[in-house]
């Protein structure tokens, strides 16, 4: 009979243990990323009672390690660009500043005060992986600001009517070396009386000084190759020359009357200096960086790893994980071999079953009071014999 209080302790224990990983699951609810992760029970060795009839018998309950459940959690939209969620496999790389590196499906990311990319919950850095899969930081150090660039290239697009003896482009901007916005104003003259489908650009600047002229040339009502553009080179009263190339595009007409002339300004290739708008991540894990002059540019890409096995991920708090020794992980990039997409504003939640670990919590509770009374009604036995002794 004392053999069996013992096994009721084992009953104890390992149910106190199981509670504590329900208590742990139920606590993590809310926790971005937490994977639910199951206790292991098994029954412990076996004695052999004796006798010429073999009898076993079990010494209770033991228990095993914890079993990680890496189903993928829902996603919630956050608004928050640098909140990272993937969908399918893979774990975010986050490197410590001792060099150790940690492993984490919560991709709720900021920017620390260096511009890096870190995990808000333990400040470690959020691995990039390069083109030879070295792993390196991502962030918006030195791409504060984007540099302007001078116009190259305007291009004019629509349609000038043969019956319009002049079109005008009143207001047309480009951009020097320094980003300064410069206004031009664009004349067509049509010369048709003299040289059929010409046409004579000039260009001035608002003030009427002119910086520069030529012509362009209609077949059959379409631009004619070799003189659809008219090279312009302008100096500035400050700054670096401008070297401008206004041509027509391809579908410009140049039609016959009872139409109107809607030739305009369609594009030009210069910008000014321009600072950080918003920093946000594509579905294979690219940094993009967006400014306020319009351009756009896109950077590292992030670092991603799996595993064989969950067994292989041991938790360390902060919704990360390591890597047992002699595991080795496997690295990748977003969308791929075997790896997921990146979902900018978005997080992971838990994946723990609420409904599931109430049903967990009733179990435990019923093996643990079960095991409670196997104590209670060994040890009433024991009285009963103690009494029995003492009544010879």
């Amino acid at each position: 009979m004392l053999e069996s209080i013992y096994v009721g302790l084992t009953g104890l224990a390992g149910y106190s243990k199981g509670l504590n990983v329900i208590s742990n699951n139920v606590a993590n609810l809310n926790s971005p990323g937490f994977k639910g992760a199951q206790l292991q029970f098994a029954d412990l060795y076996y004695r052999d009672a004796g006798g010429d009839v073999p009898q076993e018998l079990g010494m209770g309950l033991q228990t095993g390690g914890t079993f990680l459940n890496f189903a993928q959690g829902e996603g919630r939209d956050t608004g928050n660009d640098l909140d990272l969620m993937i969908d399918g496999a893979g774990l975010f790389v986050l490197r410590g500043d001792d060099g150790q590196l940690q492993y984490t499906r919560a991709g709720q990311f900021g920017l620390d005060d260096e511009g890096r990319l870190v995990d808000k919950s333990s400040g470690a850095r959020v691995a990039a992986s390069d083109a030879g899969g070295n792993l390196t930081d991502i962030g918006i150090a030195g791409l504060r600001f984007s540099a302007p660039l001078a116009t190259r290239s305007v291009e004019l697009a629509g349609n000038l009517s043969v019956a319009d003896t002049q079109h005008v482009l009143p207001d047309v901007t480009v951009y020097d070396a320094a980003g300064g916005a410069r206004s031009l104003k664009l004349t067509l003259d049509n010369n048709s009386a003299t040289t059929p489908g010409t046409w004579t650009l000039t260009v001035a600047l608002q003030d009427g000084t002119q910086v520069g002229s030529g012509q362009v040339r209609f077949a059959n009502g379409r631009p004619q190759p070799g003189f659809d553009n008219v090279l312009v080179a302008w100096q500035p009263p400050t700054g670096t020359p401008l070297s401008l190339r206004i041509a027509l595009s391809y579908d410009t007409t140049n039609t016959d009357g009872g139409t109107e002339s809607t030739l305009a300004l369609r594009t030009q290739d210069g910008y000014a200096a321009g600072s950080l708008v918003r920093t946000s991540f594509d579905a294979d894990g690219t940094f993009t960086t967006e400014y306020s002059n319009g351009q756009t540019t896109r950077h590292g890409r992030l670092a991603l790893a799996w595993f064989d096995s969950p067994d292989q991920l041991e938790p360390v708090g902060n919704n990360a994980f390591v890597f047992r020794s002699g595991a080795q992980p496997r690295f990748g990039q977003p969308r791929g071999e075997g790896f997921g997409a990146i979902k900018g504003r978005t997080v992971e939640l838990s994946n723990v079953d609420l409904a599931k670990q109430f049903s967990e919590l009733i179990i435990t509770q019923r093996g643990y009071q079960a095991s409670s009374q196997v104590i209670t009604t060994a040890n009433e036995m024991l009285q009963q014999l103690m009494d029995m002794r003492g009544k010879r």
